[in-house]
């Protein structure tokens, strides 16, 4: 039969069943706007929090592994035999990693590798007042570490700059200096485990938006953590690595642990909690999606069915002139596909004007996370998706009421 005669009894049961054509249409198009809505939400959430830990945290970390587990001497004496030792005291081990500039020199020579930052990390007090607030100090070259984590970007007060020509200086997290009631230009005392002293300078304040780092860590020059420590120049404790892939970083790290014996953590395993949350979010987005669109293609299917039975009439008298079953099935197929271009179109649109408003929502996380609006991810591949499912749904949702209504007997039906 000619596809033109097919599209214009298809055109035509369309438009005398109006309202019966706008339901099924507004089925495909709240299920596919709800569909772009959730998916932009959840997205724009993962990729949210994935960038703020890949920008907070290196994507490689090198440092001693320090523990408690280790064999007696008795053990190593009688290794054969069975031995008891009570009250076994940890070894009074040193942090640092040996060589650790020269190893951080030639990590940086990697032409996969973006930027190396050595480090001096210790938790310390910071006293104003009777109170101390417990904390973390990071000595750096503020130079590298800017390389690694834009610090420019993150200043709230003060620069980075102040640092480099401030020996006592410190870059304090814009969380701890509002629990200390302290601003640039302020001095405070910082109190080491082991008991060191030294008065410092805040001269600026950083905020990456994560509650666990900007309400416990600040920056100083490598030199004054080293002097507060009372170790030589050489002292590192950590080597913070980025890379230009991130991906790299996962094979690389057990490279690095090979070469040097140190522990070394990527990111992923840094972030374990996180992944798994992801995947989570990914499983409710994939069960929700089928869910919307089962349920929008039974409403279809009901519509369908019910346009059949309302056009038995129409039927047998096609079948009576000639039609095949396959131009009825081709009739229905048509109207179907009609209605799932239109509503996954309209459903497109809607789910990106409701996404769009929500970007634009304003939204306070506190000091938990830097976030201003709601995290919407506007990716082309997921509208697509949707008119894909859109289409795919209703032409299923409309070929079993077709195959139903090529099947009608028209003697049994014009005999009423």
């Amino acid at each position: 039969m000619n596809l033109k005669i097919s599209l214009q009894i298809a055109k035509t049961h369309l438009l005398t069943k109006k309202r019966q054509t706008l339901i099924a249409m507004l089925g495909v198009t709240f299920g596919i706007a709800m569909f772009i809505v959730m998916i932009s939400v959840i997205k724009g959430v993962n990729k949210f929090l994935e960038d703020s830990a890949l920008d907070s945290s290196p994507h490689i970390r090198i440092y001693k592994e320090i523990t408690s587990n280790h064999p007696s001497i008795i053990e190593e004496a009688n290794p054969s035999h069975f031995n008891v030792t009570y009250h076994q005291l940890p070894k009074n081990e040193l942090i640092n990693i040996k060589n650790g500039l020269q190893i951080a020199a030639n990590i940086e020579k990697e032409p996969a590798v973006l930027g190396v930052s050595p480090q001096i990390s210790s938790q310390v007090f910071f006293n104003k007042g009777p109170v101390p607030f417990s904390g973390q100090i990071a000595g750096v070259d503020v130079v590298k570490e800017d390389k690694l984590y834009d610090l420019k970007k993150r200043i709230k007060s003060g620069n980075i700059e102040s640092l480099l020509s401030t020996p006592n200086g410190i870059l304090m997290g814009k969380t701890l200096a509002r629990n200390l009631n302290v601003k640039v230009g302020d001095k405070i005392t910082v109190t080491t485990p082991t008991g060191s002293l030294k008065l410092v300078k805040i001269v600026g304040t950083f905020g990456f938006g994560i509650q666990t780092v900007d309400g416990v860590k600040c920056y100083a020059n490598m030199s004054m953590v080293q002097e507060i420590l009372q170790k030589d120049k050489s002292f590192v404790t950590d080597i913070h690595i980025k890379m230009k892939d991130s991906q790299a970083a996962l094979t690389y790290a057990k490279v690095l642990k090979n070469q040097y014996g140190y522990k070394t953590q990527d990111w992923a395993e840094a972030n374990s909690a996180f992944l798994a949350g992801d995947k989570i979010r990914n499983g409710m987005v994939i069960m929700v999606s089928i869910t919307l669109l089962v349920v929008a293609g039974f409403g279809i299917y009901n519509i369908m069915n019910m346009n059949v039975i309302n056009k038995m009439k129409d039927i047998a008298i096609l079948k009576a002139t000639g039609f095949a079953g396959n131009d009825i099935v081709s009739i229905f197929l048509i109207q179907s596909i009609i209605i799932g271009i239109l509503g996954a179109l309209l459903g497109i649109i809607i789910g990106f004007c409701l996404s769009y408003l929500l970007s634009s929502v304003p939204f306070d996380a506190g000091d938990f996370l830097d976030i201003k609006t709601f995290p919407i991810l506007f990716e082309p591949k997921y509208y697509g998706l949707g008119m894909i499912f859109g289409i795919t749904t209703t032409i299923l949702a409309g070929y079993m009421p077709a195959r139903k209504a090529s099947k009608i007997d028209p003697v049994a039906i014009l005999r009423g």
